[in-house]
């Protein structure tokens, strides 16, 4: 470097450092805000659209809010104290204990959480909002954002893949995202709400479909492309296993259908991707299988695995009708029409006669169009087979056969219920109306073009939803929301709280989902394998002194306590590794109870609201 040219460096490094640091900040801000308000103007409609989703999602799930902790969906209150113990739980996964056999919940046995709908991965990754603000908090924040997540990615997928404009890309996503299947689902059902990687394995697979195309680039074949969508399909398959199960399975199922009518629509593009994508597909199933190995053989062979599946699928299968009722939780829904389903939580089918109508003009006038006619064929598919193993008619049980007689009793397919697989019309009808609304307003004829988009948009207002209904819930004893517990039971051991939760009432489970599953409950909520034959089962037999003290909590009354009943339960304490027993100040028949126990374990002590028996 010449003097000449270190002496102008200096002079210009001299001039940078005399202006203020405060002017060089203002000047930074200024540059930023100006990227911002560029991607804002380019991107702006997008914000808005996913802003709008978020706005929905939090409206229908206000209730929680502002304060999760006493509010409960009341529709499903025993479901949601399930999953708040299952976010509970999965904190430890965060801290790198990775056991996928809790022993935590039903002591000592222990349950098998791969054959409990678990949401390992979203728990896991929310483990900070739970360890800060508590359970509830993390349950109520994911019951929206699953809703709002779902549609902000078939948003994308719709006018990023599919090419749709926004307005019919949002129309479409958000009846993905908030069509009454899902609104329903999402009375508690975390596991099956959470469908925003759907729409990704969905673009990974058509990705992989145009890489294979040999004529769709001057080279040929995109092989890097399909390599890398191969293991991102790979990859997001094996997350949504620890998201859930069910929905993979009806995903998978649903895009076997598409595509093989989508090749039978378009047979010369078939024969020509067909060798590179099966070839790609085989790599996706090759590494996720490596990938899943060890989990799906704990599911399905590890400790506490259940051989099949706990529903029973005559129970729950949809009924023909309610495919044209409108949901009790759309805005325009009547509660008459919730005597079509099995419960709050299962509105899948109901679709609505004016979306069923629309749908039907749809496929009527764009028949020929490759993709349409695979998405019909498998939404017939999926509509007949969520009908169950005996057709039901307006509440009556037929003898009419339905095509999934044939699955009754096959392994994995069985721990899907029938009537869950009207949930992937959701997306398939979204498709078919995207596709329709673009192609009436690029028509020729004016009435096509005002009258095609507008019973679209009718259609999906007859079905908008309204907020879950909540309620209150008693708030937690002092015992457990002041940490008191840890003067009784020992580090990691286990409470014996009166009654012991069971599946019908799993309320105690709130106190070690408080706790974050720091001590362990016996008995429970879960499934496991203690039916007949080792078959599944919900929750577990009852011990001699769980079945006294439930018949008194429910009763009220002191029996008589003999030793036989004292030697019975020194005997369940043993087996279940107590440290200690506890009933709540606010616990109906709590004098009874607590007479009942100090005539079996002796006097009892006070810790904070609660009446205690500590055991070594």
């Amino acid at each position: 470097m010449t003097s000449t040219a270190r002496a102008a460096q200096s002079a210009d490094g001299q001039a940078a450092s005399s202006i203020p640091a405060t002017a060089r900040t203002a000047d930074a801000i200024g540059s930023l805000w100006t990227r911002v308000a560029a991607l804002a103007r380019s991107h702006g409609r997008d914000v808005a659209v996913c802003l709008a989703f978020v706005a929905l999602a939090g409206w229908v799930t206000h209730g929680l809010w502002p304060n999760p902790n006493g509010r409960v969906l009341a529709l499903n209150p025993e479901d949601q104290t399930l999953y708040e113990w299952f976010l509970a739980a999965d904190t430890k996964f965060a801290f790198g204990d990775w056991g996928l056999l809790t022993d935590r919940l039903n002591a000592p046995d222990g349950v098998n959480l791969l054959n409990n709908t678990t949401v390992i991965a979203l728990g896991t990754v929310l483990t900070p909002v739970t360890l800060a603000f508590g359970v509830p908090v993390t349950f109520a924040l994911i019951a929206g954002l699953n809703l709002a997540g779902t549609a902000v990615a078939w948003y994308f997928f719709f006018s990023r893949v599919l090419r749709g404009s926004r307005l019919a890309s949002a129309l479409g996503a958000g009846l993905c995202g908030f069509g009454p299947g899902i609104i329903s689902q999402n009375n508690s059902h975390l596991h099956m709400t959470a469908q925003w990687l759907v729409p990704v394995m969905v673009w990974l697979v058509v990705r992989l479909a145009r890489a294979a195309d040999p004529a769709a680039r001057p080279e040929g074949v995109d092989r890097r492309r399909v390599l890398t969508s191969a293991l991102w399909l790979a990859a997001v398959v094996t997350v949504q296993v620890f998201i859930g199960e069910e929905v993979l399975f009806l995903t998978a199922v649903t895009m076997v259908l598409v595509v093989l009518g989508y090749g039978l629509a378009r047979l010369d593009f078939a024969r020509r991707v067909l060798p590179k994508f099966v070839a790609g597909m085989m790599i996706a199933v090759c590494v996720a299988g490596a990938a899943l190995t060890y989990p799906l053989w704990f599911q399905f062979e590890g400790p506490r695995s259940v051989p099949n599946g706990v529903f029973s699928a005559y129970f729950f299968s949809a009924d023909l009708l309610s495919f044209i009722a409108i949901s009790p939780l759309s805005v325009f829904g009547s509660s008459e029409s919730a005597r079509l389903s099995t419960g709050s939580a299962e509105y899948n089918t109901f679709l609505g006669w004016p979306l069923a109508l629309v749908v039907a003009g749809c496929v009527i006038w764009l028949v020929r169009e490759p993709l349409v006619r695979a998405i019909t064929g498998a939404s017939v598919v999926m509509a007949w087979l969520a009908l169950g193993p005996k057709l039901v008619v307006d509440g009556v049980r037929t003898d009419v056969p339905g095509p999934y007689l044939a699955l009754v009793g096959l392994p994995v397919v069985e721990g899907a219920l029938p009537m869950r697989f009207a949930l992937t019309l959701l997306p398939l009808i979204a498709t078919l109306l995207v596709v329709a609304f673009d192609k009436a307003r690029a028509h020729g004829s004016r009435p096509v073009r005002l009258l095609v988009p507008a019973a679209v948009a009718v259609s999906l207002l007859a079905v908008f939803p309204k907020p879950l209904p909540t309620e209150g819930r008693p708030p937690l004893p002092e015992f457990i929301a002041g940490g008191h517990w840890r003067e009784c039971v020992r580090p990691g051991g286990v409470l014996v709280p009166v009654p012991l939760p069971t599946p019908p009432e799993p309320w105690a489970m709130r106190w070690a989902a408080a706790a974050n599953a720091e001590f362990g409950l016996p008995e429970g909520f879960f499934i496991g394998p203690y039916g007949k034959d080792g078959r599944a089962s919900m929750g577990t037999y009852k011990r001699p002194t769980s079945q006294l003290l439930a018949l008194v909590a429910k009763q009220g009354g002191r029996p008589e306590i003999g030793e036989r009943q004292r030697r019975a339960a020194r005997e369940d304490i043993g087996f279940w590794g107590a440290s200690c027993v506890a009933v709540a100040a606010d616990q109906p028949h709590r004098e009874d109870l607590v007479a009942t126990l100090e005539a079996l374990f002796g006097p009892s002590t006070r810790i904070a609201d609660a009446w205690t028996w500590k055991f070594t």
